[in-house]
């Protein structure tokens, strides 16, 4: 169904191909994961699959790369359209119409299908993907999860023979992504769907995949049976490296086969307890009584309590849609708040000008290009710094901590998610506010740098920050968070400690609690550690 021969993929400017000489083959109906680091060429891989990459991005491709027998050279995107669907990272970018049911309809428009089949495809694509209750909703309205199943719904009406996903699942909680895969995976065994994933979080994938097409960074492409190549995978999910430490072969991918193995792993664990974190005994940063916050007729948070500490660092999850990007806009000020008080260090700061709130608070959004808004990486830290009245360097110093050796001269937009995450943190982080706020900061973050990321936050805590970060990531709260909050329909159900409330939860448990259950055990450094 996809050939590649020869293919390499050179941009402007570039000193090194993205692509080199890759040779690979998936079948019809073949599910298949592409893995690698942030930057190695993922996107890129994807992009030649439907012609984006070189007819809209520009560069150069040589080789040949065929679909369903069609050259993507002399078949552009246009034309290549009822045989590739392509949902991107950011739905909201690929959004052409107003409501949930014109953009569903509106691919079928462009391909002349007939009014009567449009209607029963967009009723069965609703039923298929869980949002028929969102028919008539505009799509700004909805929450990043919601739009991310709307945005896979609108490319699955068209019947594409090949199904390219970008990060399909990196905006949705637990169950909403085992509700999309188990759509996909019946896209795939019931109809013979060629699908291509690309996915940070293999964890929600991996089980799943007929085929892992890894890049290792060198521009080459691996590809071959998932367990195999994830044995020399630089990246994999928490399972196979639990795996790797166990001595497991073949490396199990899912839960109920690495449960089958992990008995003697068990029975070394029985008389050992992973290390508890210590409970913050610090002073509340941050304090909110009663906070309720109403869109029209909608009630998004219904009277939320809550309490930061210092050097406490608090995960806030929950389905999509609970109210978690609302609360934290509530609690940083700029967001609406129809009732309820917040006090951070003795004062509310929506009542506060924006230069003393930055003092205050700092708050990083799902998408956190949107607080960038020059041309340079070093233009974006002087501002930081003139902005919150603190000495010059400041923010450029912070940024360097975080990651090291962006060039002052770089756009933003030209930076990885890990990259353009740490300048944002480093610009809001320079006016040194006590309350870090994060929706979703794990978004686009391989494992390597989201282990780096929960060191980063250590360290803020330990430096008497209180952190609060709203997140679907189970895997990463687990390393991270000291706390856990959980929503629901805008309301707090749950607020003890990592441990407790995630082992108990069937939806939030990471993969090392569900294998080596009943005991809890929560990532695989704990068990390396009690091993060792």
């Amino acid at each position: 169904m996809i050939e590649f021969s020869h293919v390499s993929v050179t941009y402007d400017g570039a000193d090194r191909p993205v692509l080199r000489d890759v040779d690979l083959t998936v079948e019809e109906g073949e599910l298949c994961l592409v893995a690698g680091r942030t930057g190695v060429g993922k996107s890129t891989l994807l992009g030649a699959i439907n012609g984006l990459v070189p007819h809209f991005t520009g560069g150069t491709l040589a080789g040949r790369v065929k679909v369903a027998g069609l050259d993507t050279a002399t078949h552009p995107p246009r034309e290549l359209a009822s045989v590739v669907g392509m949902v991107g990272q950011d739905p909201l970018a690929g959004f052409v119409t107003d409501t949930v049911e014109e953009e569903l309809a509106y691919a079928m428009e462009q391909l002349a299908v007939a009014p009567e089949v449009m209607r029963k495809r967009v009723e069965e694509t609703l039923d298929l993907l869980g949002i028929a209750d969102l028919r008539h909703r505009p799509l700004r309205t909805l929450s990043g999860g919601q739009q991310q199943r709307v945005a896979i719904g609108a490319v699955l009406t068209a019947h594409p023979s090949v199904l390219v996903l970008d990060e399909p699942t990196s905006a949705l909680d637990p169950t909403a992504a085992e509700e999309v895969l188990a759509a996909i995976t019946r896209l795939v065994h019931d109809l013979g769907t060629t699908v291509v994933v690309a996915e940070h979080r293999m964890e929600r994938v991996a089980q799943y995949a007929d085929r892992l097409l890894y890049l290792p960074g060198d521009g080459t492409v691996v590809s071959g049976q998932p367990a195999e190549v994830f044995a020399e995978a630089d990246v994999a999910p928490p399972i196979v490296e639990l795996g790797r430490l166990a001595g497991w072969s073949p490396l199990p991918l899912s839960v109920r086969d690495a449960r089958r193995l992990a008995r003697p792993l068990r029975e070394r664990l029985a008389e050992r307890r992973p290390a508890q974190a210590a409970e913050s005994s610090g002073e509340a940063v941050l304090t909110a009584r009663a906070v309720r916050v109403r869109y029209g007729g909608v009630h998004a948070v219904r009277g939320v309590d809550l309490r930061l500490n210092r050097g406490e660092v608090v995960a806030l999850m929950g389905r999509n849609g609970s109210g978690k990007s609302s609360l934290l806009w509530a609690l940083q000020g700029s967001g609406p708040r129809s009732d309820g008080k917040v006090d951070i260090l003795g004062a509310d700061p929506k009542t506060l000008r924006s230069r003393t709130a930055r003092t205050r608070v700092g708050l990083v959004p799902q998408t956190p290009s949107d607080l960038l808004y020059l041309d340079s990486v070093g233009a974006e830290c002087r501002q930081a710094d003139v902005e919150s009245g603190v000495d010059a360097g400041t923010a450029r110093k912070l940024l360097d901590r975080l990651v090291p050796g962006i060039d002052d001269d770089t756009n933003p937009r030209d930076l990885s998610e890990g990259q353009r995450l740490a300048l944002v943190l480093a610009v809001q982080l320079a006016a040194a506010p006590p309350v870090v706020l994060l929706d979703e900061p794990t978004r686009g973050l391989d494992y390597p740098a989201k282990r780096h990321f929960a060191t980063v936050l250590a360290e803020l805590a330990a430096e008497g920050h209180g952190v609060l970060l709203a997140t679907h990531d189970v895997e990463f709260v687990a390393s991270a968070a000291h706390r856990v909050v959980v929503l629901a329909e805008g309301e707090v159900v749950a607020d003890g400690s990592t441990a407790d409330v995630v082992v108990a939860s069937p939806a939030f448990a990471p993969q090392v609690a569900k294998i080596l259950a009943p005991e809890p055990w929560l990532t695989v450094d704990q068990v390396a550690k009690a091993l060792a």
